[in-house]
């Protein structure tokens, strides 16, 4: 008898290996793009620091944009976490998803996690301006495929946890 995969561990990537061939090798993405991910970025964490209800989407994009700097850092090389601040921002999205599924309480950072998030997305924007957009989109595949492996319970050592912020 043929074992059969459920339709929700189908991995569909955002990003293929043609989408990274193709990708300018010197200029960053383009602007559209930039600015896009960026808006998500900041404001899912406004939402998180402000919102009487964050949602698990402004969770989620918060989220994402830490792990491609974890990607980045540890994965790739390309840039280093000096300050030790990646970890501070991994821990916080962890806990407050953690607390929000616990209590059910809104999905909120503490102090020491805001300034470790914030921080984290700064460096990720100036990232972004600056590296070549082939980098970042071996970025996203590389992180996405991390975050399937996950899930599929392939954890690497620097994988804390994973929450579903439902």
């Amino acid at each position: 008898m043929k074992k059969v995969k459920p339709k929700s561990a189908a991995y569909k990537p955002n990003y293929t290996i043609w989408d990274e061939m193709m990708a300018s090798a010197d200029q960053p993405l383009p602007v559209e793009k930039r600015t896009y991910q960026l808006s998500r970025m900041y404001e899912g964490l406004h939402a998180l620091e402000t919102a009487e209800k964050p949602t698990r989407d402004d969770w989620r994009c918060v989220s994402d944009t830490v792990n491609l700097i974890e990607t980045l850092v540890l994965e790739m090389g390309v840039c280093e976490d000096s300050d030790g601040l990646l970890d501070d921002a991994v821990q916080a999205l962890a806990i407050a998803g953690n607390r929000h599924i616990k209590t059910g309480a809104p999905i909120r950072l503490d102090g020491k996690g805001i300034q470790a998030v914030r921080s984290i997305l700064k460096d990720y924007a100036d990232l972004l301006e600056v590296l070549p957009a082939r980098t970042m989109i071996r970025c996203h595949r590389l992180t996405e495929k991390r975050i399937h492996g996950i899930l599929t319970g392939k954890k690497k050592p620097h994988d804390v946890e994973i929450v579903n912020v439902v």
